[in-house]
């Protein structure tokens, strides 16, 4: 997989009375490869939780409530190192669909923290993840 091959999909907010609407995901979605899981991580303002690659999963990441930015990084078949940028949130409500074999963390931009909702196209399973520490990987977080 190729940074290339991550989506971001536009999301739909809509306003009501009592309280905004906001879509996260159908079947019918581009990028959707099935459910597995569905899971919240909470990020505190300026915290990094990095670095993750799935095997097998393929993420479907919404930030309801906050900012989040989202670094992938690929090494490509040259062994140059790419970095992939997004920032999703209140500001960029969108969906980013991450293919499995991308190395991936977030950082929070929001106070006092943001929230990150996975609609994961299977259920948690340990051995299929990989996790480096965040000195592992050379990138300068903002």
């Amino acid at each position: 997989m190729k940074l290339a091959d991550i989506l971001v999909t536009p999301l739909q907010r809509i306003e009501t009375a009592g309280g905004d609407v906001l879509h996260g995901m159908k079947k019918s979605d581009s990028g959707y490869t099935g459910f597995g899981d569905a899971y919240f991580s909470w990020v505190y303002d300026g915290s990094i939780k990095a670095w993750k690659r799935h095997s097998q999963m393929t993420m479907n990441v919404v930030v309801p409530l906050g900012q989040v930015r989202f670094v992938f990084r690929y090494v490509n078949t040259d062994g140059i190192e790419e970095f992939r940028v997004e920032e999703i949130g209140v500001d960029h409500y969108a969906r980013l669909t991450v293919p499995p074999g991308i190395w991936f963390g977030f950082q929070g931009l929001a106070e006092p923290q943001s929230l990150v909702l996975n609609i994961a196209s299977i259920s948690h399973e340990p051995s299929e993840v990989e996790r480096l520490a965040l000195s592992d990987i050379n990138y300068t977080w903002n």
